[in-house]
């Protein structure tokens, strides 16, 4: 895995200015963005959401998923505080891809759960690598977060590659009755931790 800072600059949104930075999975051929609000580099904690994309939650508004929810939650959040980063990966559904995850809608549409629809289509319950977290997270200076997730499996993850994560914060949002069983499915088979 190789990640090359590419370049920075100002991201004006409604919650505030942020700093946006580009960085590039040259292995993987992805491209990733963290924004970041405030000094993240003065050895605080940083108040942090490691949002993997979903086109379908966070730019068309799908009611299928929290994603869309929960990234202008965490966004929110860090402009509350004036301090934090978000990290947006490029790793759609799970980390299955665009099509693969129309392909896994379809299968959900006729029944199956999210974790039966990955699977059937050969893939497992979640592909997403986090490993790419820990070069961006030194290149910002950023050694110590407090993780916005309800996934423990995440935490897991960016602990086992030396990311210090002093606390979990709980980002839930409201479900709706097209996400109920998505949500339902989060908790029971991926055990996500949900109020």
């Amino acid at each position: 895995m190789s990640i090359r800072y590419v370049q920075s600059s100002r991201l004006p949104t409604k919650w505030g200015a942020f700093d946006m930075h580009g960085f590039e999975d040259i292995s993987a051929e992805k491209e990733h963005v963290v924004l970041t609000l405030g000094d993240v580099s003065n050895g605080e904690p940083v108040l942090m959401r490691v949002h993997s994309e979903c086109l379908t939650g966070d730019a068309l508004f799908s009611l299928r998923c929290d994603c869309g929810a929960q990234l202008q939650a965490a966004l929110a959040a860090i402009a509350k505080e004036g301090r934090g980063a978000l990290l947006y990966l490029r790793q759609e559904g799970r980390g299955i891809g665009l099509l693969n995850k129309i392909k896994a809608y379809k299968l959900q549409d006729e029944g199956a759960d999210t974790v039966e629809a990955n699977e059937a289509l050969g893939f497992g319950a979640d592909m997403r690598d986090y490993s790419i977290c820990k070069p961006i997270l030194d290149h910002l200076h950023i050694n110590s977060v407090r993780l916005m997730t309800n996934n423990p499996r995440k935490v897991a993850a960016l602990e086992k590659i030396g990311v210090d994560v002093v606390e979990r914060l709980s980002l839930e949002t409201p479900s709706n009755p097209h996400n109920e069983h998505y949500l339902a499915t989060k908790a029971g088979k991926l055990g996500h931790l949900m109020e």
